[in-house]
């Protein structure tokens, strides 16, 4: 009887059912692409520094866990005194440079050799390796999204660059260039922004680690095996904040749309009200039957978001085939249960107020 009810009066109004569904939606498809949005940028930085193949790596003092803001402030010449050390079998000095001129890249000036005996060299699906100080390797997610071929020419840095290759994704970044090259345009003549080692055996690890720690006791010696399990978003500073402050958002948007939503039906249905409590129905009853019909719509709208979210995710990802959008299961349980819970709390009051109504004053109402 009470499902009857409640379905009916969902029904009887679609245009406002149909806004309700949608704001709800809305609601659960903010949460699901920043999560993923952010989940899947985290994951995919992780992933591509494990990629490399090194044991360690060693960035300046101070320097973000984020390679891209980690700048060129240590001597290359580092590197030997690194390869001086016991156990310590490959060094390969990376300079990381953030390109933001047209899109948001991250670049890898490199030393081929050195590079090669740790990452275990690339996979080459075009081209060949850098022969010359302006050639450049591109993996082949950055080449699908720009379509660029072997002997094509890149613009970047404000420099253009001949593509010599493109590599298969997966070790650090997506775009490889000499490392004499970018130091050269980014004014950081040897200079590194991190070394990558690569041990004897992967149980020599700690004891390098320490090693480096009393050789350069300032700077930020990461294990990448720890790397990989400090890459989450509730790790990174600044970075949970803003998933927080979006949900936030998304709830208060799923809230004030139900509350406003509630609170123009129960106007509407006083008279209706009134007959239910006429006719014996008790508070309760009245409470159940607003917070039954909000489930009901916060459910629809759920389902609908969680149904958009995916279609949208693969229109991003047609589009931008570099960007990584991770939805997981439990985040769209998460993602649907803010929903009906903000919904349900945003129902609260004009239920308390529609069980408050005066049986003759409501069928009195005009």
């Amino acid at each position: 009887m009470m499902f009857e009810l409640v379905l009916r009066n969902v029904l009887h109004r679609p245009v406002r059912t149909l806004i309700t569904v949608l704001a709800v939606a809305v609601e659960v498809i903010m949460v699901l692409t920043v999560v993923g949005l952010t989940t899947g940028f985290v994951t995919d930085s992780a992933k591509r520094v494990e990629g490399v193949g090194a044991d360690i790596m060693v960035q300046p003092p101070s320097a973000s866990i984020f390679m891209a803001f980690s700048g060129a402030p240590m001597p290359i010449r580092l590197g030997e005194k690194l390869g001086e050390l016991k156990y310590v079998r490959y060094v390969a000095p990376v300079l990381v440079q953030f390109n933001s001129s047209g899109r948001l890249d991250i670049v890898f000036g490199i030393d081929q050799d050195s590079f090669g005996q740790v990452s275990g060299g690339f996979v080459f699906h075009e081209g060949h390796d850098m022969e010359n100080s302006n050639d450049i390797l591109v993996d082949d997610w950055y080449a699908k999204a720009k379509s660029l071929h072997a002997n094509d020419t890149l613009h970047l840095l404000e420099h253009d660059f001949h593509v010599a290759g493109i590599v298969e994704h997966g070790k650090g970044a997506r775009l490889f260039v000499p490392i004499k090259t970018l130091q050269d345009l980014a004014g950081a003549q040897d200079k590194a922004s991190i070394f990558f080692i690569k041990c004897e055996r992967p149980d020599d690890t700690d004891t390098v680690t320490e090693e480096i720690r009393a050789l350069l006791p300032r700077y930020e010696i990461r294990p990448v095996k720890d790397y990989m399990s400090q890459m989450t978003s509730s790790n990174l500073p600044g970075l949970s904040t803003f998933v927080n402050v979006m949900i936030g958002l998304a709830v208060s948007v799923g809230f004030m749309v139900i509350f406003l939503s509630m609170y123009t039906t129960i106007l509407e249905r006083t008279r209706e009200i009134g007959v239910l409590k006429s006719l014996g129905a008790s508070k309760a009853y009245i409470v159940r039957v607003v917070l039954s019909e909000t489930t009901l719509l916060c459910i629809a709208g759920s389902l609908v978001g969680v149904i958009l979210s995916f279609l949208i995710v693969h229109a991003l990802v047609s589009a931008f085939p570099t960007l990584v959008i991770l939805i997981h299961a439990d985040w769209v349980a998460r993602a649907c249960g803010i929903a009906i819970v903000g919904g349900l709390l945003g129902a609260a009051y004009p239920a308390w107020l529609a069980s408050r109504r005066d049986a003759v004053e409501a069928l009195a109402y005009e």
